[in-house]
């Protein structure tokens, strides 16, 4: 890889690069029509049969699996694909800011290499040709991974993390770095810019996958790859009003991500729909020797659970704990939610959920610091206000404390994953529902943006202690127009479940077929 463009600097005055290739401005027309099909300009004598494909509404919010049935069947150009995404982000993603690396002269040489080899017949799996993107976290190989860090901005990986490689080996054509916050916890450093919800400019865009899910829900990639300590997924996923998959602990290796915390780091896909989400993590899941962590277990065949449908499936509901404090249209979209896939078959139970303990932000802090000894406190001035009183907090606390407080997790995991044990899933918001914040308090301290977060941990905390999987998706729109979002909490290895009633249910509702008007 090599590095084509910042997109720390780019404005909406800043015109697309042009070109004279017809196939190209065609598919800039295209892009916002309702209904097209391409077909590939070179072909073999041997031309595969129609996909069948119609994509309703423009190419860029097409699903990924759709897009990738029309390249399978060469009707549609890795290319030209290609270069049409790259033209949208040179379009809109300066007002969004979403990228902080843009991998143009990368992608356009992957999307040639794929499209040669699809041209011949050797065609990989649906990721083969497809424009995806990855937080800013993940190690890329002659590409700098500057995790939202002051004092890793000029850091050049010297190979890639697991999740990359496999993406490639699996022909995916990474397009970029996605922005996200400092290191990963809630706030921003001041030399980087905040990825704008492509719902409304003053809306909050997620911590800290935030460029993965703004560029994820505005068209700017098919997928992207995030990571979740705390709720990084799943709070991108709630203010995008897209999908997150937060998969069990160890399931997707950790190898080349610069970490968090040891412990409660993992790493997922978004998607706009639940199997397009199914399909990436079936290519970045299994057994990684470079991790120690990393799960031993195969990776399901992911599509083929993916159409069972839920009848029969047992979902857990705790409605104490899932309404207490929410706000109620998200309630009442959550119970629309309920009452569909009660229609479709499924058993609503009764739970109850365990107390959480509070002991996230030790452990995090304690695991942070050991991370970040090298850089803190020798350069605690290189660090914004948030993570740098953050590491401070980090530093007091004891091996003692730390071991109390894992103490305090284990207890609390064995309780959760009880609750689990007797149901196929349970339902929970996703954290919250989309508010205004201003740019100036996220990149603010602690107390000041504590404050000004509305959103709720004891949703996102539990699944991140106890190791097990999540999947958020939309269920419903508020009066103004924003994305409603819940999630599906599945014991350890269910990814393929979650996903299952997750497909069935948007394939009753639709409404990940509304996007924002970028």
């Amino acid at each position: 890889m090599s590095v084509d463009d910042s997109r720390t600097a780019r404005t909406m005055d800043d015109p697309p690069k042009g070109s004279n290739l017809t196939r190209r401005e065609l598919l800039a027309v295209l892009g916002g029509s309702a209904v097209f099909l391409l077909h590939s300009a070179c072909s073999l004598d041997s031309t595969p049969a129609s996909s069948g494909v119609v994509i309703d509404g423009p190419l860029h919010y097409a699903s990924l699996r759709d897009v990738a049935n029309l390249i399978e069947a060469r009707e549609l150009s890795p290319v030209d694909l290609t270069q049409m995404m790259l033209d949208r982000i040179e379009t809109v993603d300066g007002r969004l800011r979403s990228y902080a690396t843009l991998l143009a002269e990368h992608a356009l040489a992957a999307a040639r290499i794929a499209e040669r080899e699809i041209q011949t017949g050797n065609y990989r799996g649906p990721l083969h040709g497809i424009p995806i993107a990855v937080k800013d976290s993940f190690y890329t190989k002659g590409v700098r991974t500057m995790g939202g860090l002051a004092v890793l901005s000029d850091f050049v990986p010297d190979y890639n993390a697991t999740a990359v490689s496999k993406l490639e080996a699996a022909g995916a054509i990474i397009l970029g770095k996605l922005n996200l916050t400092e290191g990963a916890l809630p706030g921003y450093h001041r030399d980087f810019d905040i990825p704008v919800n492509p719902w409304g400019e003053d809306l909050w865009s997620g911590v800290s996958s935030s460029g993965s899910g703004v560029a994820t829900a505005a068209g700017l990639c098919f997928a992207s790859l995030g990571t979740d300590t705390g709720g990084s997924i799943r709070f991108p996923a709630m203010a995008n009003g897209i999908v997150g998959l937060k998969p069990t602990y160890g399931r997707v290796s950790r190898y080349g991500v610069l970490p968090l915390t040891e412990t409660l780091d993992h790493v997922g896909p978004f998607a706009r729909r639940t199997g397009d989400a199914a399909v990436v993590f079936e290519v970045i899941a299994g057994f990684d020797p470079n991790d120690s962590t990393s799960v031993p277990e195969p990776v399901p065949d992911m599509l083929q659970e993916l159409s069972r449908g839920v009848d029969g499936v047992r979902i857990g509901f705790d409605r104490r704990y899932s309404t207490e404090g929410v706000d109620s249209s998200l309630v009442a979209s959550i119970d629309t939610a309920l009452d569909q896939l009660d229609r479709l078959g499924a058993q609503i139970v009764d739970v109850t959920m365990p107390e959480l303990p509070g002991v996230l932000r030790t452990i995090t802090g304690f695991e942070a610091q050991t991370f970040h000894a090298a850089y803190y406190p020798s350069r605690a001035n290189e660090y914004g206000a948030f993570f740098r009183e953050f590491l401070a907090g980090g530093a007091e606390v004891s091996e003692a404390e730390y071991a109390e407080a894992n103490l305090l997790r284990t207890e609390f995991s064995a309780r959760f994953q009880a609750v689990l044990s007797n149901v196929d899933a349970v339902v929970t918001p996703a954290g919250g529902v989309p508010f205004v914040i201003s740019s100036e308090v996220q990149y603010a301290g602690i107390e000041e943006l504590r404050d000004a977060l509305k959103i709720d941990f004891r949703f996102t905390f539990p699944a991140n202690l106890a190791g097990t999987p999540t999947l958020s998706l939309p269920c419903g729109f508020s009066e103004d127009g924003l994305p409603h979002t819940f999630q599906f909490w599945g014991r350890r290895l269910s990814e393929a479940m979650l996903c299952r009633i997750g497909h069935a249910y948007e394939e009753a509702t639709g409404w990940h077929t509304r996007h924002p008007d970028v």
